[in-house]
């Protein structure tokens, strides 16, 4: 199923720590979804970048989910999760089946933007400008 004009797919996602979650739960939030990989440069050299915005907003309700592809080995996925310290949710899309909902996610990095009703507000392609997510951050955190 490809992804509806606004709406972000209901998917569900395995965390490295073995919990299921579905993106639904975070509905009320305003989440950064981020598609990446051990073996994508671009991708390592913004982790620093995703890992600063969350620990800026998260008390104010943001929240980051990092999917691994699903040709990352998980114990890659999970070696750079521990030796990088990050501290938000890090999925392993095994089956593929995240990146499938969210419209055919082939490229990484491939960032999403979703707002507190659940709507994909932006898509970032490669590493974002992070001066102007930053400003879309405050501003959907603003919205009511």
């Amino acid at each position: 199923m490809a992804l509806s004009r606004d709406q972000a797919p209901a998917v569900d996602y395995v965390l490295l720590d073995g919990r299921k979650e579905n993106l639904a739960e975070l509905r009320g939030k305003v989440v950064l979804v981020n598609f990446w990989a051990t073996s994508c440069v671009t991708c390592v050299k913004e982790m620093p970048e995703l890992v600063e915005t969350y620990r800026k907003y998260h008390e104010r309700g943001f929240d980051l989910v990092a999917v691994a592809m699903s040709y990352d080995p998980p114990a890659y996925v999970s070696n750079f999760t521990h030796s990088r310290q990050l501290p938000f949710k890090v999925a392993i899309d095994n089956t593929g089946e995240v990146a499938r909902r969210f419209g055919e996610v082939k490229l990484t990095p491939t960032t999403f933007v979703v707002d507190k009703r659940g709507q994909v507000v932006k898509r970032y392609v490669g590493e974002p400008d992070f001066a102007q997510l930053h400003q879309l951050i405050e501003r959907l955190l603003s919205e009511a």
